[in-house]
């Protein structure tokens, strides 16, 4: 028998929570086959608001049934049942057939955040470079698989036609999210500055390269594409804006790692931004800005090739300035082994040092976040606590943010694991954190 109910149907939501009830049927059928439902909480009756409409129940999507009321953290007992209409078969003379269904089930309350989770592409990096499958296909796969119905795309790993995909590749992996429940927030640009390590392109060059890869965001369906912050610069995107507003796209420059709003060249990129005061022209924070302390498993990985000391200061005092101070100075010692450089450099360049307070001042600029991770060890709550920041930052000063957040896992450098379970137990801490109630 098809489970109606299965381990994740109870979300805990911003207002109350939803109950995900699975399709009890072979295919998919019209909304306005359900009637009776009726849903029990704990063996109480809850009022329920059922999507309804013209639209179907596609044998893949879950029916969100939500209830406006608060949920208790932990374990519950749910039981719901309800009609189904099934309009291509007879019950009688005169009649369709109607079947009843009925299902209970104990399950954990699942937080789920106040805004719209997305997971990152990039995540399944193994994967892709290890070409067992298509990179269409795992992409497909991140909606399929249930880890997130809204995916952020690199087009540099999906395409070989890449920086100038075809219309028709990108309207083909539209037609498959579409047809699996899901869609695509944010496009990942590249901006190619040199043709080869002696000629810069012009900015015209600049601009015939970046324009092929807006289509393909457009024809994919995206609502924005990103860039480094300030690599565009100021001339260019004044070039980009009218192609941003004919396309419906926003252009997102993300800030990230070492990066603070407040410093060169940062600030003057952010200057360039607030001047254009165009609502297609954006920023994206990437929370590897904000890390309390480093990842232990990058420290595992990163212990061989370091002193004894410099490695117990990176545990132990990672935002003191003189343990940057001593990163700096054991590089250029020129201590640190070749094949440990890409490695060593994340100290310098892709871990930050800065409180989530430090986006206060850019909020009203800021459309959408990266959620960046590198394991899931939540120790001394060095993942978690970002977060739980992040949603009180949100919810104080910005209470009517309305992007998008993005589960962005960066380990996969030094850490094998399988992206899919990372990445949907990132995406459950995140829920968890965001919850007000743990704020």
């Amino acid at each position: 028998m098809i489970p109606i109910l299965r381990d994740d149907a109870l979300i805990a939501t911003a207002d109350g929570f939803e109950v995900h009830l699975c399709l009890p049927w072979i295919r998919s059928l019209p909304l306005s086959s359900v009637s009776w439902l009726q849903l029990y909480l704990d063996g109480e009756e809850c009022p329920v608001e059922v999507p309804g409409g013209d639209g179907w129940w596609f044998v893949q999507d879950r029916l969100a049934v939500r209830v406006r009321r608060p949920l208790r953290p932990g374990v519950h007992t749910v039981r719901a049942s309800f009609r189904l209409l099934i309009p291509y078969l007879p019950g009688g003379p005169d009649a369709p057939l109607e079947l009843y269904f009925e299902a209970e089930r104990r399950v954990e309350a699942v937080g789920d955040a106040p805004w719209a989770l997305a997971a990152s592409a990039f995540n399944w990096t193994p994967e892709v470079i290890r070409a067992d499958r298509p990179s269409t296909d795992i992409v497909v796969g991140i909606v399929t698989s249930g880890v997130s119905s809204v995916v952020e795309l690199e087009p540099g790993q999906l395409w070989r036609s890449f920086p100038a995909a075809s219309r028709a590749e990108a309207v083909e992996l539209r037609e498959r999210l579409d047809a699996a429940g899901g869609r695509v927030s944010v496009v990942g640009a590249s901006l190619d500055d040199w043709l080869t390590p002696t000629r810069r392109r012009d900015d015209d060059e600049r601009l015939e390269f970046l324009l092929p890869q807006l289509r393909t965001a457009h024809d994919v369906g995206a609502e924005g594409v990103r860039l480094p912050i300030g690599q565009a610069g100021y001339a260019l995107l004044r070039r980009l804006q009218p192609v941003l507003h004919e396309l419906d796209l926003t252009l997102y420059e993300e800030l990230q790692g070492q990066q603070t709003p407040d410093t060169a060249p940062v600030a003057r990129a952010i200057d360039d931004v607030a001047t254009l005061d165009d609502s297609r022209i954006r920023l994206l924070v990437d929370t590897s800005m904000f890390m309390p302390a480093l990842p232990v498993t990058y420290l595992a990985a990163l212990a061989p090739s370091i002193p004894e000391p410099l490695l117990q200061r990176l545990t132990d005092a990672w935002l003191e300035p003189e343990t940057l101070e001593g990163v700096v100075t054991h590089l250029r010692s020129g201590a640190v082994p070749p094949s440990a450089h890409a490695l060593y450099m994340n100290l310098l360049v892709r871990f930050g040092r800065s409180p989530v307070e430090a986006a206060r001042s850019i909020l009203p600029l800021v459309r959408a976040f990266h959620l960046k991770f590198w394991d899931l060890d939540d120790t001394d709550d060095r993942a978690s606590q970002p977060l739980r920041d992040l949603g009180a930052l949100l919810r104080g000063a910005a209470p009517g943010f309305a992007g998008t957040l993005c589960s962005e896992w960066g380990g996969h450098e030094w850490l094998d694991a399988s992206p899919t379970e990372q990445t949907r137990a990132h995406l459950s801490l995140v829920g968890a954190a965001l919850q007000p109630s743990r704020l």
